[in-house]
């Protein structure tokens, strides 16, 4: 009797894994797409300095893929205006805003200023949760984390295991080179802060500007050994085969 393949989760199975895993950008995008009829796939956007690359690959491949995008109350206004010229000019017709609820952040936070005291405590209130709750409805969500961004990032592979998820990087080895490439063959709106000197955005107060060229995250959490805000799980896994990890 011919074994049967194993199984990561429901209908992926370890050569499709080794399959997406030898391919990148705009070929392993569309390869996973491709596979929408029968896995639930998300990509998650912060709408930031370098989102329109990924976001673009996904309108070439399926302008109606759910983007899933989280307000925390605290983004630049700027974001937000982005975001909606962003998704119009890519023609996204799914892009989901996600937001705490007042109540939930009122309780956490009350004066409003626990970005100071526990920025963790902020993150997870107002981004960590309310994205959590909403992703447990998929089964692939697609992001666009890159090497070049250092830190924990760096060794950052196209295909990971995060809990019940499978996540796919389809930028994971592009440089920045190759982001301002993109930018400018694909026509691509930029993000408006960083022609004044933002590299990387997220919430209005634990964002600066910054001009570090090796490290295009430096203005974030400026001064503190905090570098993400949680939504990446501290559970990922690179996804290398089944039969090296055991699984």
């Amino acid at each position: 009797m011919t074994a049967q393949p194993k199984l990561i989760m429901p209908l992926v199975t370890d050569a499709t894994l080794d399959h997406w895993l030898n391919l990148h950008g705009l070929e392993l995008l569309a390869e996973v797409l491709s596979h929408s009829d029968s896995l639930r796939i998300a990509v998650t956007s912060s709408f930031g300095s370098e989102s329109a690359v990924l976001l673009d690959l996904v309108a070439q491949v399926n302008k109606a893929t759910p983007v899933i995008f989280v307000d925390t109350g605290r983004l630049f206004a700027a974001t937000t205006d982005y975001r909606d010229r962003l998704a119009e000019h890519l023609g996204l017709s799914n892009v989901q805003t996600l937001k705490a609820p007042d109540l939930m952040v009122k309780n956490a936070d009350p004066d409003g200023t626990l970005f100071e005291t526990d920025p963790d405590a902020c993150c997870h209130v107002r981004k960590v949760m309310p994205y959590a709750q909403a992703l447990s409805k998929f089964d692939v969500l697609i992001g666009g984390r890159k090497r070049h961004h250092g830190d924990e990032r760096s060794k950052l592979e196209t295909v990971e295991l995060s809990g019940p998820h499978i996540k796919v990087n389809p930028l994971a080895h592009f440089s920045a080179e190759d982001i301002r490439t993109a930018f400018s063959t694909r026509n691509l709106p930029p993000h408006p802060l960083v022609q004044e000197g933002y590299s990387s955005l997220g919430c209005e107060p634990c964002t600066l500007k910054s001009c570090e060229v090796k490290n295009v995250r430096a203005g974030r959490w400026k001064g503190r050994k905090k570098t993400e805000c949680g939504i990446h799980f501290a559970d990922n896994r690179v996804y290398e085969s089944l039969t090296d990890s055991g699984l």
